[in-house]
């Protein structure tokens, strides 16, 4: 039987209501200290009164570039409380990068560190819209940088109290900053129906409860991080706060904190795969998730032998849509390659260019609509007219066009509804006249054993026009051997499938979310064959 999910409307909602059904559960856990839920209700509400007092506007930007700790939390519930919009910044961004996010969003408030306010010190000015600093922990600059208003984080919770604007589902709540495979970042924008019905939909198959301890290794600017409090807070679960540098270490506090549910990406999954999962972990680890990318075979068949009473959910979703599709623990011996089925209240649609629906097994577009179909990127109506386009098929007899997301992701759906990943529609390789997903390659590169990461990408070749080449981190007691790695593709992939060449690393460049960098990769490797193709 599911558990009862409460039917909450607005993202602050979670917090208030748990403090008020069980408000000394704890709620949050940072370097051994805890937080109860009524303490972080009375956090965010002192964080709202004090934005509030500091003349912040109805739906104006409140960024938060800190690191995962309390205060981190409660300033993203706090600044949604009081009416405004958070825009978390990943901690792995650069000063120019988040003066990007700042100027793009026209974010109003700032809320960081003394020691990364310094690091934008040179930059700040070039943001006009920014007019206040919350300066948390250290000592705050004695002159402001930028001309800006600097008030310490005990200053701004001993504010007095002030009134909040009034706000509903359908408002922005959030904006999240995506790396995408071209250009600048974009912000897509987030509703609190879009963040409150994803809270609901994964925790309902999940099964979410409320002595669930969730671990939250993933970025906060990412919707797949951010998802870990949600989903928790939903239910008066609690969540563990933690930035690591080292995959061992979030197998040592998995143990530690008696965690029931992880959430991670394909490369960290690789790294904890490796590694030997104490009692404690294997004990207490209810479930693991996976998205942000196809989790290898050999990966998941790794975990699973490390982990035998862990349930695996693999799961599809994109910003722009929070999570389209999971697949069942009990479905991964069956389809393990599968990504399932539409989320609870979702609908995923498979679709040829013209709009019509795809036959079973015939590749095609995956489309998402429903509650969770973002409201667009901020400030960019080419970019949104792009992605988020009318849901193909509607009745006539509607006047109002219905907008889903067009992911870009080429996908298949077989006979039984199981819908597939084939690759993306920027990331597909051309090479001697046939598309070859580079996911697929990479398969085969993980099943040899001979390495630890692997991305495949295709490069400009004067005669294939793209050939296919990987670069790739040898496995743990492995040599860099192009010869061996080479032999066994060519006895696993079709002969158009076969790496061209391969590049060694000793690690592989990733993106702020964790993921693997594959632009950035492509960029490195453009010139190869002497660049574009005849």
């Amino acid at each position: 039987m599911l558990p009862h999910i409460p039917m909450y409307s607005l993202l602050p909602e979670l917090i208030l209501r748990s403090a008020a059904q069980r408000a000394d559960a704890t709620a949050l856990r940072y370097k051994g200290q805890s937080l109860t839920y009524g303490e972080l209700a009375a956090a965010i509400e002192r964080v709202a009164h004090g934005l509030s007092s500091l003349g912040l506007g109805r739906a104006e930007r409140v960024a938060v570039y800190l690191p995962k700790q309390f205060e981190t939390v409660a300033a993203y519930f706090g600044a949604s409380l009081a009416g405004g919009v958070f825009v978390p910044v990943n901690m792995l961004l650069k000063a120019d990068q988040v003066a990007h996010i700042l100027r793009d969003c026209n974010v109003r408030v700032l809320i960081t560190s003394a020691e990364r306010l310094s690091e934008l010190s040179g930059v700040l000015s070039e943001c006009p819209d920014l007019k206040t600093l919350v300066i948390v922990g250290g000592a705050a600059p004695a002159a402001p940088p930028g001309g800006k208003t600097q008030v310490t984080w005990k200053e701004l919770l001993d504010a007095p109290r002030a009134p909040a604007h009034r706000v509903i589902d359908v408002d922005m709540a959030a904006i999240l900053y995506t790396s995408g495979s071209t250009g600048k970042p974009k912000g897509v924008v987030l509703s609190h129906r879009n963040m409150m019905t994803g809270a609901k939909s994964v925790a309902q198959y999940l099964q979410n409860v409320a002595e669930d301890r969730l671990l939250a290794v993933l970025p906060f600017s990412f919707d797949y991080g951010f998802s870990q409090l949600s989903t928790a807070f939903l239910v008066g679960a609690s969540v563990t706060l933690m930035d690591y540098l080292l995959a061992r270490d979030v197998i040592v506090m998995a143990a530690k904190e008696r965690i029931t549910g992880l959430a991670g990406v394909p490369p960290l999954w690789m790294q904890l795969a490796e590694q030997t999962w104490p009692a404690e972990a294997r004990d207490s680890l209810r479930y693991i998730t996976n998205s942000g990318g196809v989790m290898p075979r050999a990966t998941l068949d790794r975990l699973r032998a490390a982990l035998p009473g862990t349930r695996p959910f693999l799961m599809y979703g994109l910003t722009e849509a929070f999570r389209s599709t999971f697949l069942p623990p009990e479905e991964v011996d069956r389809r393990p390659d599968s990504m399932g089925k539409a989320i609870p209240n979702a609908e995923i649609l498979v679709v040829r260019p013209d709009g019509n629906p795809c036959d079973a097994d015939e590749p095609g577009e995956l489309v998402h609509r429903g509650a969770l179909v973002a409201l667009g990127y901020w400030n960019d109506p080419h970019k949104t007219a792009e992605r988020f386009k009318p849901l193909p098929g509607q009745d006539p007899g509607l006047v109002l066009t219905e907008l889903a997301v067009w992911s870009g992701d080429t996908v298949r759906r077989d006979a039984e509804g199981f819908l597939y990943f084939i690759g993306r529609r920027d990331e597909m390789i051309k090479t001697s006249g046939y598309r070859v997903s580079p996911t697929e390659v990479e398969e085969v590169l993980y099943a040899t054993g001979l390495v630890r990461d692997a991305v495949a990408v295709g490069v400009s070749h004067p005669n294939l026009g793209q050939a296919v080449v990987v670069v790739a981190a040898p496995a743990e007691g492995r040599v860099a051997d192009s010869e061996a790695l080479l032999l066994q593709c060519r006895q696993r992939l079709p002969t158009f499938m076969v790496p061209l060449h391969v590049e060694w690393r000793d690690s592989l460049p990733r993106n702020p979310n964790g993921k693997f960098d594959r632009p950035r990769l492509a960029g490195e490797l453009r010139q190869l064959f002497g660049g574009a193709a005849k």
